[in-house]
Formats: C-alpha cells, sequence, structure tokens
C-alpha cells in the first residue's frame, strides 16, 4: 500500500513539474529577450538586427536588447552564446562566417553546427569586386590582365582571415589564374580607407561601404559576385556577365542555443517570419543592400551546412591556411 501511495505521489510531481514547465513554454516570452551581434555597433549586421527585434518585440511582447560582442570574426559572440543558458533568452545573430570559421579557427570551444537552433535566415548582401581609381582597369577582364602581367603585385584587402572578403579574393585567384597578395585587416574600415589611399589596389566590398566611395568617385565598381544584378548597381554587371562565375556575399540570420526549448525556436521562428515578409521591413533592408532570402529554421540549418561544406571543399583545394 505504501508503494502504491508513494508511487501516486511521484506521478502527480510529475505531472505537476510537466505542467509547469508547459505553461512556462506556453507563457514565453516573459522577459526580455537577448540578442548578441558578434560585430561592432553601427555595422551591417547590427543595424539589420535592430531592424528585425524591433519588429519581433511588438509581436512577442518583450523588449530585445541588442548587445555588440566583437573580435575574432564572431567566434566570440558564438562562443558565447553556445554556452549561454539554453532557455530562450539569448539569441546569437549568425553571418556567413558562422560556417567558415571552424576551417580558420583550431582553438574553437563550440561546434557551429551541434551547439545551435536555427531561427531563420534574413537575407543576403552580395559583394562588389571594386579597384582604386588609379588602377588602369575598368572591367574585369582588364583586371586579370593587369595581374597576370605582374604577379604577385597587386594587393586585395579583406575584413579579416575567414571573411567573406579574403574568401572571395581567393576564390576570383582561383577562377580568374591569377596571383594577387592577401592584406588582412581587423575590420572593414581601415581596409577601406586604405583602399581609398590607394594603398590596396582591389577589394571585394559590401553595398554599406562600397556605395558611398563608388558614387564619390573613389573606388570603382567593376562586378558584383550575386547571381542577379544587384538594385543598388544595377549598371554594375555580375561577376558570371564578366567572365569570372562566382557568388560571393555576406548573409545574415537568427539562432540559439542548440537545447533551447522546441516550443521557444517555434515562436521566434514565427516571428521573424512575419517581420521579414512584412513590406516596410523588406524596403529597410533592401536599402541596407539585403537582397531578402528568408528561410524557416529547417531550411535555414540546411543552408548553414551546405555553406559550410562549401567553403570547406574549396579552403582544401586552394589550400587555406588556418590560424
Amino acid at each position: 500500500m505504501r508503494r502504491l501511495v508513494a508511487a501516486l505521489l511521484c506521478a502527480a510531481v510529475l505531472t505537476c513539474v510537466a505542467a509547469s514547465a508547459g505553461a512556462q513554454e506556453a507563457a514565453y516570452p516573459t522577459h526580455p529577450i537577448r540578442v548578441v551581434v558578434p560585430y561592432p555597433a553601427g555595422g551591417l549586421v547590427d543595424l539589420v538586427t535592430r531592424v528585425v527585434t524591433e519588429r519581433m518585440a511588438q509581436k512577442l511582447g518583450q523588449q530585445f536588447i541588442v548587445e555588440s560582442r566583437a573580435g575574432a570574426n564572431g567566434t566570440i559572440a558564438t562562443a558565447y552564446v553556445a554556452h549561454a543558458e539554453p532557455d530562450g533568452y539569448t539569441l546569437l545573430m549568425i553571418t556567413d562566417s558562422h560556417g567558415v570559421n571552424p576551417l580558420f579557427y583550431k582553438d574553437l570551444t563550440y561546434d557551429s553546427i551541434k551547439d545551435f537552433a536555427p531561427i531563420g535566415l534574413i537575407g543576403k548582401s552580395p559583394l562588389a569586386l571594386t579597384v582604386h581609381v588609379s588602377v588602369p582597369a575598368r572591367t574585369v577582364a582588364e583586371l586579370i590582365a593587369l595581374a597576370r602581367a605582374n604577379p604577385g603585385t597587386l594587393t586585395y584587402g579583406s575584413i579579416g582571415v575567414g571573411s567573406a572578403s579574403h574568401l572571395a579574393g581567393e576564390l576570383f585567384k582561383v577562377r580568374a589564374g591569377v596571383d594577387m597578395v592577401h592584406v588582412p585587416y581587423r575590420g572593414g574600415a581601415p581596409a577601406v580607407n586604405d583602399l581609398i589611399a590607394g594603398h590596396l589596389k582591389t577589394m571585394f566590398l559590401s553595398p554599406v561601404s562600397g556605395l558611398p566611395q563608388i558614387k564619390a568617385g573613389r573606388v570603382v565598381a567593376l562586378a558584383v559576385a550575386a547571381p542577379q544584378r544587384f538594385p543598388l548597381m544595377p549598371d554594375v554587371p555580375t561577376m558570371a556577365e564578366a567572365g569570372v562565375p562566382m557568388e560571393v556575399g555576406y548573409w545574415v540570420g537568427m539562432a540559439a542555443p542548440a537545447a533551447t526549448p522546441p516550443a521557444a525556436v517555434a515562436k521566434l521562428e514565427k516571428a521573424l517570419a512575419e517581420v521579414v515578409a512584412d513590406p516596410d521591413v523588406q524596403k529597410r533592408l533592401t536599402e541596407m543592400g539585403i537582397v531578402m532570402t528568408p528561410l524557416g529554421a529547417t531550411a535555414f540549418g540546411a543552408f548553414i551546412r551546405a555553406d559550410l561544406q562549401r567553403w570547406a571543399d574549396f579552403a582544401a583545394q586552394a589550400k587555406l591556411k588556418v590560424n
């Protein structure tokens, strides 16, 4: 009899715990949500995050606090969120570097795939191949001819090892059959400043940092590394049109720690999908240089895995070194 009573009490307790947990998941979110951005405040990812989370806050009824944790090509912020409490209240904005970093950083304390639950992809921002105005090339073909005539002398800049601008430069070298020198920087501002000054001869730039310089006549855009022409640069051909097919750019999405309750992830996925479908949000992000390419959680996860494999294959082919 005592065993029966004990079993009944235990079952009752477990039922109450399960009911309480279910109620908490149903009520999510009950307090502000922190969204960690792996790059400095004021940059493209930060700006996209603020536009999106402002609307998500309205839909979910809780404040979204945007926090910048820049450094090491996004690995500092990523490691922080990977080890955060998986309760749905700490999220991460992930970019193209998320799947690439394992190829360049040997001592990461997280797994880019296993330690995260994808929430959704927002969009992409293609890179444009640009040159300083002093470079005697106004087409991709002319740049290739110049590089072949002067092997190992033309420099191309990037915002860091493993960044999209670095990989774009390396891919261009392979596809075009040229020898150029990589000059990595710690961030976009110093790289762009040196390109404007002519210390760098070429660089794959994002629209956010590139357009003002192109419009001011400080640099020249030769082509865009995207499948279609970029709406903000309609007169600039694609790399494919220029004879060197390649697609490289930044992308930005949202993720949570891997063990985050599925109900919370589902709510965040739904809210994000509704926000990026909003015409006003699309207009604001398009003006920032984002091409809207939204994906839900499952499709986004597959996208990340494919992106990692794509660059792993290329890194092996090009013999790119890890740090």
